[in-house]
C-alpha cells in the first residue's frame, strides 16, 4: 500500500468519524520556541493546554515534521530520519478513552476493502501505564486482546507532558509483531525492534503545577476538559504494510536511493559504509525539499542552517560515493515526483525551490574544492606529529576563512582517525562574535554597561511611553540620568565640560525620540530642561527593554532628576529617515515579485536620505533586472500609495496577509504597516511617510552579495536621490563634451574605447616578452657550475613582474639542457614590490634540489615568503634593494 494511500485513507476514515480534517501546518513553526513543527500536536497546543478555544470537538491531520537532534545517526540505524509525517486524531473534550481505543482499534485491524489497514489482530500488541486499569480494561473489552499483549510500563515510557506546567496524561501505544526473524518473543517490554511501536494514544486528563524531570512532576487535580492527543508514525506503517525493512526503502524514499545508485555505480545493500550514506542522501533530500517547500532558504544560524547542513551533508555523500558532479539536479526532482502525490505545492513552487537547491550545491563545491585541502594538510600535520586530534584553531580557520561547517570537519576528520577540539573551537567562534558585537553593545548599552540601567528600570517598574507616531514634540520630567558610565542625581558644565563626563544620558517618562530599531536610526533633536539646561540628543537606544535612554551633549546650564522636560525631534531628519523606511517597505516586496516569495529581509537600515537593504536570494540582479525594480519602485511611488499602521493581534496579523520574519519572535499586540492596502504588509514598529508620492524619487545605487546566499541593495531616496541623478547628469555632459557624441551614444563610445585600450595593452605585452626573451641568449653564456649544478642567476631590475619572471625563466631552463642538473633564479622589482621565481630541471630535482625550497630562500632574503612545486616556484618580499641577496641565498643553498 503506497504513502499516499495510507494518508488517504486515515482522514478519510476519521473524517467518516466526525472529525475536522485540518490541513497540516508549515514545517515552520509558529511557536518561538520550536525551530521546526517536531509534532503533530504541535499546530494544536493552544487547544490542547486551553489558551484557546477550539473551532471544531475532534479533528485528524497528517502534519509534516522534521526533527534534527540525532541527525549524525541518520543512515547509521534504519529508525532515524530527519522528516516524517505523524497521523494525529483530536478530542477537545469530547470522546476521551474509549473512543480513542475503539477507533484505533478499527482502523488497525478493518479490513483493507473497507477502508483501514488489515492488520493481523493476533500481531497487536499494547503498553499502558502502570496502575492505568481503565485503559487495560478498555483494550480487554473493547479489542478483545488477551491479558499476555496488555503490558504496563513507568511514567518514563507512558506518561506524556509538554515538560512546563500544564495538561498531561497517560498513554497508551500500539506495536505491531513483526515475527520471530527479527528478535525474541515477550512483547514490547522485550524486545522493540520485533515489537514495533506505530500509534500513540496519549489521555490528557491531569494538570500539572511543576515538572522537574519526565519522571518527577506535581499533579494538581483532573483537567476541566480531558482531551485526546494521538500520534501515528506514517513511515513505519508505511514499510510495515510495503513489506521493507525500514523506512528508507518505502515508495517516498528508496526512489531517490535508486537514482544515487544509478549515479554513483554502486549497490545499495553491498557495503555497509555506502550503505548509510545511500540512506543519508535519501532522508536529507526529502527533508530538504520539504523545508524549501516551506519556505526555508539556506543561510548561516537557525531553520536556514538546518537546511544547509542537511544539503550539503546530501552532496558530500554523493561525492563519498564517487559522484563528483552536481548531485542534486538528479535526486531533487525523484523526490518531488513521489512526494507531490500527497503535497501538489511541491510542483507548483518547483522552480523556486529547484533554483534555491541548485545553487546551494555549487557553493558547497566552492567551499569543499578550497577547505578540503586545508583540512587534509592539517590531518597530516597532526598525524605526522603523532597527534589523535585536531586543533580547535584549525577547525576555527577551516570556518571562518573557507566557510567550512564544524560537524563537516568533525566527520572528515573522524574518517581519517582524528577526533577534533570542540571546546577549543566552540571558545573561538565565542570570542569571535562577542568581538563582533562590542561595538553593538557599547552602543546599545553604553559606558555603564546594562545593570546600571536595568536598576533604574526595576526602580521605576514602568516603560517609556513612545510618543513620536503622531507627536513631534512633548513634556515629561526626567526620571533617570547618567553620566560618565554611572548614575547620577545631577550634573553640569564646568569650563565647557560636564563634572561627571562628556556625555549625558537622559531617560523619560514618555518621549516623542525614536529609539534605534528594526533598522531605522534613532532620532536626533533637543531636550530643554526646566532649570534652563539644554541636551542636544544624537543618538537614543534602549539598553534593557522598555527603558528609552537619550545620549547627547549637555550645551548649555544643568540638568537634574525630577524636573521638566521639552522635548522637540529634527523633524527635517526625522521626515527624511521615514522616507527611505518606507521606501524599504517598497524595495523589499518588489524585489519579491521580481525574485520570488523567498526573497526576505535579512537586515536593513534607514537613514536620512539613504537604505540599505540585506535580503536572501540565490541569485543577484542583472544590470537590466535592476533597472526593472527600480522603475517598478517609482512607479509605485508615482501611485500615490497610502501608507497606514495598525495594532492588531499577531494571529489577526498573520490572517490578514502580513509578512513576519522567520526566527524573530512578536509580541501578542503587533503594528502592520501596510503600503496600498494588501500590496505590501508588514509587521513594523518604525516611523513611515503618509503615502508613496512623499518618496519622490528611489535611486538603486548598487546590488551585491555580501554573504552566502545574503545580497545588499543601496538606494537614495528624495533630495539624496535628486542629488546623485544631478551629479550623475554632470559627468555624463562632461563626458559626451570630451568625446563629442550625444548621450545615448556614449556607452558605445566608451565601449569602443576599451577595446582599443585593451588591444594596446596586449601589444605592449606581447612586445616586452619578447623584449625580455630576445635577452636569453646573452644570459645563457653567464651560466655556472655551482657544486655539480649548473646555476644561473640574473636580476631583471626595475619593470620586471612575476609573469616577466617566469616566462623568462622557463625559457632559460630549457637552453640549459637536461644534461646535468641545473637551476634558474631570476628577480625582479614592478610597482616597488621585488619578485624572485625559480625553476628547476628533471636532473636536478633527481638529486634533490627542489625550487620550492629554494624561492622560500630567497624570499626569505627579500623580507617575505613564497612556495610551487618542486620544478617552478614563486616568492616575493618587501626590500626591494634585497634582490641581489636573494640570487646569493640561492646560491649559496646550492654550495650547502
Amino acid at each position: 500500500m503506497e504513502t499516499a494511500e495510507i494518508r488517504r485513507r486515515w482522514l478519510s476514515f476519521f473524517e467518516s468519524k466526525g472529525h475536522a480534517v485540518v490541513p497540516s501546518a508549515s514545517l515552520v513553526s509558529q511557536d518561538p520556541t520550536l525551530l521546526f513543527t517536531v509534532a503533530g500536536m504541535v499546530p494544536f497546543i493552544p487547544y490542547l493546554t486551553g489558551q484557546q478555544t477550539p473551532p471544531w470537538d475532534r479533528a485528524t491531520s497528517v502534519q509534516k515534521c522534521v526533527r534534527t537532534l540525532d541527525i549524525e545517526e541518520v543512515g547509521k540505524t534504519t529508525r532515524h530520519g530527519t522528516f516524517f509525517q505523524m497521523n494525529g486524531n483530536f478530542s477537545f473534550g469530547d470522546y476521551f478513552k474509549e473512543g480513542a481505543i475503539s477507533y484505533a482499534w478499527e482502523f488497525v485491524t478493518g479490513s483493507q476493502d473497507e477502508g483501514c489497514l488489515g492488520f493481523d489482530p493476533e500481531s497487536i500488541w499494547v503498553t499502558v501505564l502502570k496502575g492505568d486499569d481503565e485503559a487495560r480494561e478498555l483494550w480487554g473489552r473493547v479489542a478483545g486482546l488477551p491479558p499476555e499483549r496488555i503490558q504496563e510500563r513507568g511514567l518514563e515510557d507512558n506518561y506524556w507532558h509538554t515538560g512546563v506546567p500544564g495538561p498531561g496524561g497517560p498513554c497508551s501505544e500500539i506495536y505491531v509483531d513483526r515475527g520471530p526473524e527479527y528478535g525474541p518473543d515477550g512483547g514490547p517490554v522485550v524486545d522493540e525492534d520485533r515489537f514495533l511501536e506505530i500509534w500513540n494514544l496519549v489521555f490528557m486528563q491531569e494538570e500539572l503545577s511543576e515538572v522537574r524531570s519526565k519522571t518527577d512532576f506535581d499533579v494538581v487535580g483532573e483537567l476541566p476538559s480531558k482531551n485526546i492527543d494521538t500520534g501515528m508514525g506514517l513511515e513505519r506503517v508505511a514499510y510495515l504494510l510495503q513489506g521493507v525493512d525500514n523506512l528508507y526503502e518505502i515508495d517516498e524514499v528508496y526512489p531517490v536511493i535508486e537514482r544515487a545508485e544509478e549515479l554513483s555505480g554502486r549497490a545499495y545493500g553491498a557495503d555497509h559504509d555506502d550503505d548509510v550514506r545511500f540512506r543519508v542522501v535519501a532522508d536529507h533530500v526529502r527533508s530538504g525539499l520539504m523545508l524549501m517547500g516551506d519556505g526555508v532558504v539556506p543561510g548561516n544560524e537557525g531553520r536556514g542552517y538546518v537546511l544547509r547542513r542537511l544539503l550539503r551533508r546530501a552532496v558530500r555523500s554523493m561525492r563519498l560515493l564517487g559522484v563528483e558532479e552536481p548531485s542534486l539536479p538528479h535526486l531533487l526532482p525523484v523526490s518531488k515526483d513521489v512526494m507531490k502525490a500527497s503535497y501538489p505545492e511541491l510542483a507548483e513552487q518547483w522552480d523556486r525551490i529547484a533554483e534555491v537547491a541548485y545553487a546551494e550545491e555549487q557553493a558547497f563545491r566552492r567551499t569543499l574544492a578550497s577547505g578540503t585541502s586545508i583540512l587534509d594538510d592539517a590531518v597530516a600535520q597532526a598525524k605526522s606529529s603523532g597527534a589523535t586530534r585536531l586543533g580547535g584553531a584549525e577547525a576555527f580557520a577551516l570556518h571562518d576563512t573557507y566557510g567550512f561547517p564544524i560537524d563537516l570537519t568533525l566527520e572528515m576528520a573522524s574518517e581519517q582517525g582524528l577526533s577534533v577540539d570542540e571546546d577549543g573551537f566552540r571558545t573561538l567562534m565565542t570570542e569571535q562574535r562577542e568581538r563582533a558585537k562590542a561595538d553593538a553593545r557599547a552602543k546599545k548599552s553604553g559606558r555603564g554597561g546594562a545593570g546600571v540601567y536595568r536598576g533604574l528600570a526595576d526602580r521605576l517598574g514602568v516603560a517609556t511611553e513612545f510618543t513620536g507616531y503622531e507627536q513631534m514634540a512633548g513634556e515629561d520630567r526626567v526620571l533617570g540620568l547618567f553620566s560618565g558610565g554611572h548614575e547620577v542625581e545631577r550634573a553640569r558644565l564646568d569650563g565647557g565640560a560636564l563634572e561627571s563626563g562628556s556625555e549625558i544620558e537622559l531617560v523619560l517618562g514618555s518621549t516623542p525620540f525614536y529609539a534605534e530599531a528594526g533598522g531605522q536610526l534613532a532620532d536626533h533633536g533637543t531636550i530643554r530642561l526646566g532649570g534652563g539646561g539644554i541636551v542636544e540628543v544624537t543618538d537614543v537606544q534602549r539598553p534593557v527593554p522598555g527603558l528609552v535612554v537619550h545620549r547627547g551633549r549637555l550645551v548649555e546650564g544643568e540638568v537634574a532628576v525630577g524636573e521638566g522636560a521639552q522635548s522637540e525631534i529634527d523633524v527635517v531628519r526625522r521626515a527624511s529617515v521615514s522616507r527611505a523606511h518606507t521606501a524599504t517597505h517598497i524595495v523589499h516586496k518588489v524585489l519579491r515579485e521580481t525574485l520570488g516569495d523567498s526573497a526576505t529581509q535579512a537586515g536593513s537600515e534607514n537613514a536620512p536620505g539613504r537604505l540599505r537593504f540585506d535580503f536572501r536570494a540565490t541569485r543577484g540582479l542583472g544590470p537590466d533586472e535592476l533597472a526593472a525594480v527600480e522603475a517598478r519602485i517609482n512607479e509605485r511611488l508615482m501611485a500615490d500609495l497610502q501608507v497606514s499602521a495598525a495594532e492588531m493581534s499577531f494571529a489577526e496579523a498573520r490572517e490578514m496577509g502580513a509578512m513576519a520574519l522567520f526566527g524573530e519572535r512578536y509580541p501578542d499586540v503587533v503594528r502592520v504597516v501596510s503600503v496600498g492596502g494588501p500590496w505590501s504588509l508588514e509587521l513594523c514598529g518604525g516611523t513611515h511617510v503618509l503615502n508613496s508620492a512623499q518618496l519622490s524619487l528611489v535611486k538603486i545605487m548598487g546590488e551585491s552579495s555580501i554573504g552566502s546566499g545574503v545580497r545588499r541593495v543601496e538606494a537614495l531616496v528624495g533630495a539624496d536621490a535628486y542629488s546623485q541623478l544631478a551629479r550623475e547628469n554632470v559627468i555624463v555632459n562632461q563626458l559626451t563634451d570630451a568625446l563629442k557624441v550625444r548621450p545615448d551614444e556614449l556607452s558605445e563610445r566608451v565601449a569602443q574605447l576599451m577595446t582599443r585600450l585593451k588591444d594596446a595593452e596586449k601589444e605592449i605585452a606581447q612586445a616586452k616578452a619578447s623584449q625580455v626573451l630576445s635577452a636569453a641568449s646573452g644570459l645563457v653564456e653567464r651560466a655556472q657550475d655551482v657544486s655539480g649544478t649548473t646555476f644561473l642567476g640574473h636580476d631583471l631590475g626595475d619593470g620586471a613582474g612575476a609573469d616577466d619572471l617566469r616566462r623568462l625563466v622557463t625559457d632559460l631552463r630549457t637552453r640549459l639542457g637536461d644534461e646535468r642538473p641545473t637551476v634558474v633564479a631570476l628577480t625582479g622589482v614592478a610597482a616597488g614590490r621585488p619578485a624572485v621565481v625559480v625553476a628547476t630541471n628533471e636532473a636536478a630535482r633527481t638529486r634533490g634540489t627542489k625550487a620550492g625550497a629554494l624561492v622560500k630562500v630567497a624570499a626569505q632574503a627579500l623580507g617575505g615568503g613564497g612556495g610551487g612545486k618542486d620544478d617552478l616556484a614563486q616568492g616575493g618580499g618587501q626590500d626591494a634593494a634585497a634582490t641581489g641577496a636573494a640570487l646569493q641565498a640561492v646560491e649559496g643553498a646550492l654550495r650547502a
